[in-house]
């Protein structure tokens, strides 16, 4: 994901007009269809595969139809790929959010004295939530803007604007992404969980704001009241943990009843969810953080306290274990970074300002939301929770500090350190499973109206030719040849990504041409039922750069069953990696991935140090990515 910088030019905000995402020339993307995918599949298939695609391109062929159809379908849209990726991506997902879907952003271990210090930190949390909220609602958050290539090109900012004002309601065959009016009255609350517990913090009373201390009070008497044995109603977060038919199957039951009904209608209005978990009972280290954040360690620990359909959920674990865990169908990674950055410098920064203001007097009792449940809905609690046990007792993470060296080294390289760690991922991934397989890197394309991303295939030819000069050519090519092969294979992968942030990557573009397809209801063309394009689809190497300029990391799941979930975060002196796969898969072990990573990295130094200087190959591809 390319690096942005945050500062517009003085006096900027958002008097600009963004482009539309361009449709890619047809040609163009056939071609590099294939030249991605050659080197993957067999020959045999590839061959088929090839006379398939030049069928599909043909003068006055399907193909041409649906370009001249995705072309007009761009004159009369702001955005012509925005609604078929949202649905393909996530609202047509059936898979249960948690692990699969929902990534979490893992902020520093906190030390707290006891319960009432994790409220204070809570307490100020949310007056910070609040501080960035209002920021949105009046425009005054600075824009985004590029930096290197087309540097100072504006960012569309509209993913800003739904870190609070949507939900994901589930449905049996698709979801719906629900975006609520900025600044509407109905959004005028968080929900608290507390003890699987949830309850209604009206953030205005008798039309004033509260103050940091009056959250205080409230989160207080929260906790006091979810202490109440008798009060207590079952743990009705795990529904939204399951998958998302059986959840929406489950809701449908639930609105049966005016009670439930309302207690839903509450939820999906709120402006936030802010999770106090009691302590774990894990060791805490940066993994099991990790996973207290993705899953909530199961229904026997914290994963019944949540409410995973809500994009935005921070979690406050009086253990000191805090982060943010999010649904995230409505904003890309670099908008939660540079949200959770704020709020980290504004829990430093900005002193707590417990007692220095009025309070508001004779403030409410907080309401607990109430259900109304039968034997059936206890059955569908229990198979919910059952799931999610096994996904969590499913699920493989290692989170990994490579200390050897940083960005800094790579960058003194001249080497774009995304495209650097990149290439060490296909290494990595070839020494243990001896192939490349189809890996996607997200691309923002925030450069036009509502971008959102595409995806740079990191599996280039070049990083095959390099991964096999470092383990199976190892001993019959000299250091310079190696060195060669390092660079063609980096300057590829910075191409690739241009090609995609510039909107003109293969991905979008296909799967515009499958929709467009199925909306003229035509059969599907072979192009996109040829045994090439579903491996094409099947990520087995997920990854995304996620850079921090404070402590904390972000995290992420596998997208297949065998596969693997790499972010990373690059640092002057340490890269900093969150592995995720499956322990019912027998082709993943993260610790093995983990351990030829580290051995990877260490030997492309050892192959950059040889070199008496930085190689002066194409330079300039690549400028736009140093950081």
């Amino acid at each position: 994901m390319p690096i942005l910088e945050r500062e517009p030019p003085k006096g900027r905000r958002e008097s600009y007009v963004l482009p539309k995402v361009p449709v890619p020339p047809l040609k163009q993307t056939l071609d590099m269809y294939l030249s991605c995918m050659k080197h993957l599949v067999k020959e045999e298939q590839y061959q088929k595969t090839k006379a398939i695609v030049v069928k599909f391109g043909e003068p006055g062929g399907t193909g041409e139809l649906l370009q001249k159809k995705l072309l007009e379908r761009s004159d009369k849209t702001y955005n012509w790929v925005y609604d078929y990726w949202l649905e393909d991506m996530y609202l047509n997902q059936r898979l249960a959010l948690p692990v699969n879907s929902n990534p979490a952003m893992v902020f520093p271990k906190q030390n707290f004295k006891d319960r009432k210090d994790s409220l204070r930190f809570a307490a100020h949390l949310i007056t910070g939530v609040l501080e960035y909220k209002e920021r949105i609602d009046t425009r005054v958050l600075p824009v985004d803007f590029a930096r290197g290539q087309l540097a100072g090109t504006p960012l569309c900012m509209k993913q800003y604007y739904r870190l609070f004002n949507t939900y994901r309601l589930p449905g049996h065959k698709r979801d719906t992404l629900v975006i609520h009016k900025p600044g509407s009255t109905e959004q005028e609350h968080i929900i608290v969980a507390c003890k699987n517990q949830f309850f209604v913090l009206d953030l205005v009373v008798n039309k004033k704001k509260l103050k940091e201390m009056d959250i205080l009070t409230q989160l207080e008497k929260i906790v006091k009241m979810a202490e109440n044995s008798e009060e207590r109603q079952p743990p009705f977060g795990l529904l939204t943990s399951d998958g998302r038919t059986e959840w929406a199957q489950a809701r449908e039951v639930l609105i049966k009843d005016s009670v439930n009904r309302e207690s839903l209608a509450v939820i999906e209005k709120c402006l936030c969810v802010l999770c106090l978990d009691n302590p774990s009972g894990m060791e805490v280290g940066d993994t099991s953080r990790a996973l207290l954040m993705l899953h909530g360690g199961g229904h026997e620990k914290m994963g019944a306290n949540r409410w995973y359909d809500k994009p935005m959920q921070f979690i406050v674990g009086e253990d000191g274990v805090c982060g943010t865990v999010c649904e995230h169908s409505p904003f890309e990674g670099i908008v939660l970074v540079a949200c959770t950055e704020y709020l980290m410098k504004f829990m430093t920064g900005s002193p707590s300002k417990m007692g220095r203001a009025t309070s508001v007097s004779e403030l409410p009792t907080p309401a607990r939301l109430l259900w109304k449940t039968t034997p059936h809905i206890q059955d569908l609690l229990k198979a919910s929770a059952e799931r999610l046990q096994r996904l969590v007792r499913d699920l493989d993470m290692d989170v990994h500090k490579f200390e050897v060296y940083g960005k800094e080294f790579i960058k003194k390289q001249k080497m774009s350190p995304d495209a650097y760690i990149q290439v060490a991922l296909q290494l990595a991934f070839y020494r243990c499973n001896g192939r490349l397989v189809s890996t996607y890197e997200s691309a923002s394309i925030r450069r036009f109206h509502e971008g959102r991303v595409d995806n740079i295939r990191s599996a280039t030819s070049e990083a095959l030719a390099f991964v096999k000069a470092m383990t199976d050519e190892k001993a019959s090519l000299s250091d310079s040849e190696k060195m060669k092969q390092l660079w063609d294979a980096i300057n590829a992968q910075t191409n690739y990504t241009i090609t995609a942030i510039t909107g003109l990557g293969i991905d979008n573009h296909l799967l515009g041409l499958r929709e467009i397809a199925q909306e003229l209801k035509m059969e599907r063309p072979e192009i996109f039922t040829d045994e090439t394009y579903v491996a094409s689809n099947q990520f087995i190497l997920s990854t995304s750069q996620v850079p921090t300029t404070v402590e904390m990391f972000c995290c992420y799941g596998p997208v297949v069953p065998n596969g693997y979930g790499c972010c990373y975060n690059p640092q002057s002196d340490h890269l900093l990696f969150s592995v995720t796969s499956f322990h019912g898969s027998t082709e993943t072990c993260s610790a093995v991935f983990i351990k030829a990573l580290d051995e990877g990295l260490v030997e492309m130094r050892d192959l950059c140090r040889k070199s008496n200087k930085p190689q002066m190959y194409v330079r300039s591809t690549y400028i736009h990515q140093l950081c």
